[in-house]
């Protein structure tokens, strides 16, 4: 909760009299607006959010930030002057604030509230893993503070903002994943943000289309470490098995705390079972001291998600019982997640997002699982110079895991050559050009004893599959 004073000032850097008109939430949305609202107007590829200044009001909305002329029936208070003369601008509700830039002005406001409060604010970046990291990490830390974190994918330079100005008195951490395309994205949320330890899981392709090269995706990812405070106050928490990430560690001024499994670590991962669906168990080393850990995550590339966010756990002050506990108790909202059809079947629903990465994580899981075995995997976008390597890696090793493939989208041919090349079995693949074709073979193909992997990038609406089946099977 904040009040029309605090926009002001964060937005002027001028006090002038005001009346206290309280502002409960911030929205983008005019749908989501309601009452006691300030309601930022947007520029968009498609639509505009001025175009529904109305519609917030008329929901509730007290506020809104605009950078456009308004019609002259709304009441506009100009925070572009040098002076504001509140007699003419009489302060009547509804009201629309004049600004330059509407998406600059949410950034400010977020800044200016971010430096309001006395908090330790945890930045995690990465090509794979940070949302599964935000997610366990601020659960353990839930169990000994107040924590805020980013819901869902509110991780750029819109929703980063509008999570810090959900900031109250009572949050003593903030657990931030931060996304990229480009360089200059991660430096510009830490300046927003401000973090005192950074998480850097890995450095992949994912993206590579818009940034240009996996170097310079690492370049990007830096920014998170490089924007850290000077040790003791800072500290950057690095993968020990990535070079790009490791490499980092001559970027940061902060402390070094490193994690990993194949190379030695700060705090390691050793003796990884994975039990499929039922998650798995590991040894984590610190200090010369092994602790033994159950985690329901699936999959031994979830040891990475545990070492992550132990680590932050450790530096955050929490004992080893504390750990143990959140660790192996967690129930986070993951974005894989297991469901049963009607017939028996196992689905793996991945159908979030999709990178060579993640995937080949993910086959690698659905290869301990008991039964036949079914991968439907569509593209993966934004590779860049890397789109035909990324998806044949993914071939070559879902022919070692795959009884049977089911294949989507133009790209997805590179997996099916590669995975052919590799001695899969032409009768047992199936290509298609949309989900939809898709859905209607796995429908009639998938059986009880069947565990069946469903990937793919976002708008390959690989959910439709999923939709679909739990509707007929």
């Amino acid at each position: 909760m904040f009040y029309l004073k605090d926009i002001v000032h964060a937005l002027t850097n001028k006090n002038p009299p005001l009346p206290n008109i309280t502002i409960g939430s911030v929205v983008i949305d005019s749908r989501e607006a309601a009452r006691d609202s300030l309601f930022i107007a947007l520029p968009g590829e498609n639509t505009d959010g001025h175009e529904f200044v109305k519609d917030a009001f008329n929901n509730g909305a007290l506020l809104a930030l605009v950078h456009q002329d308004m019609p002259n029936d709304l009441n506009i208070l100009d925070l572009r002057q040098d002076q504001f003369n509140l007699e003419e601008n009489f302060i009547k509700l509804p009201l629309c604030l004049r600004v330059d830039d509407t998406l600059n002005a949410l950034q400010r406001f977020a800044a200016y509230w971010r430096s309001k409060h006395v908090i330790q604010t945890i930045g995690i970046t990465g090509s794979v893993g940070k949302t599964s990291t935000k997610e366990l990490t601020a659960s353990l830390l839930s169990q000994k503070f107040e924590v805020l974190k980013n819901p869902g994918n509110r991780n750029n330079e819109i929703g980063l903002p509008l999570t810090l100005l959900e900031l109250e008195t009572i949050h003593q951490y903030a657990v931030l994943e931060m996304g990229f395309y480009v360089p200059g994205d991660i430096k510009t949320l830490c300046e927003i943000a401000k973090p005192q330890i950074g998480v850097v899981t890995n450095i992949g392709t994912v993206h590579a289309e818009r940034a240009g090269s996996q170097e310079i995706i690492a370049k990007g990812k830096a920014e998170l470490v490089e924007s850290l405070p000077v040790s003791p106050k800072g500290i950057a928490i690095l993968n020990a098995d990535d070079p790009w990430v490791i490499s980092m560690a001559e970027k940061t001024r902060a402390e070094i705390f490193t994690y990993g499994i194949d190379n030695p670590a700060d705090l390691q991962a050793v003796d990884i079972i994975s039990r499929g669906l039922e998650g798995l168990s590991l040894n984590l080393l610190y200090q010369g001291k092994s602790h033994r850990v159950q985690s329901p995550l699936m999959g031994a590339f979830s040891a990475y998600t545990i070492l992550r966010a132990a680590a932050v756990a450790l530096k955050a002050g929490l004992d080893w019982d504390v750990i143990n506990t959140g660790i192996s108790a967690s129930q986070i909202d993951l974005r894989m997640r297991q469901l049963t059809l009607s017939n028996g079947a196992i689905i793996l629903d991945d159908t979030y997002n999709a990178a060579p990465e993640s995937t080949i994580a993910a086959l690698r899981l659905l290869g301990t699982l008991e039964g036949r075995k079914i991968a439907i995997l569509g593209d993966m976008l934004e590779l860049g110079p890397y789109e035909k390597s990324g998806h044949s890696e993914v071939g070559k090793y879902a022919a070692r895991t795959a009884d049977l493939l089911i294949l989507v989208g133009e790209r997805s041919k590179f997996i099916a050559e590669a995975a052919l090349e590799a001695g899969f079995k032409q009768e047992n693949l199936f290509w298609y050009p949309s989900s939809r074709k898709a859905a209607d073979t796995a429908q009639q193909t998938i059986r009880n004893g069947d565990v069946v992997l469903v990937k793919g990038s976002n708008s390959m609406r690989m959910d439709h599959i999923i939709r679909e089946l739990e509707a007929k099977v």
